[in-house]
């Protein structure tokens, strides 16, 4: 669903608005409540991981981890 923003406030924050835009999201710019211009922010051309990044990282994982849970007890 596209999101509405006045054109005439837009000038200041136009660099806030796209950024926050996920891709493939309309931003639309109003001018007396009728569409004035329409932003779509282009899908994403490389995923921002690179494959190993978190080789050689340090992760952490409760001893407890693959034990029951009490709270689920009376399901097993």
């Amino acid at each position: 669903m596209p999101r509405f923003f006045p054109f005439d406030q837009a000038a200041g924050v136009l660099h806030e608005l796209v950024e926050s835009m996920v891709p493939g999201e309309e931003l639309v710019l109003t001018e007396k409540g009728r569409p004035k211009v329409i932003v779509t922010k282009p899908p994403s051309s490389s995923w921002p991981c690179e494959p190993g990044s978190a080789k050689n990282t340090k992760h952490w994982m409760a001893k407890d981890f693959d034990e029951p849970l009490d709270d689920f007890a009376d399901h097993f």
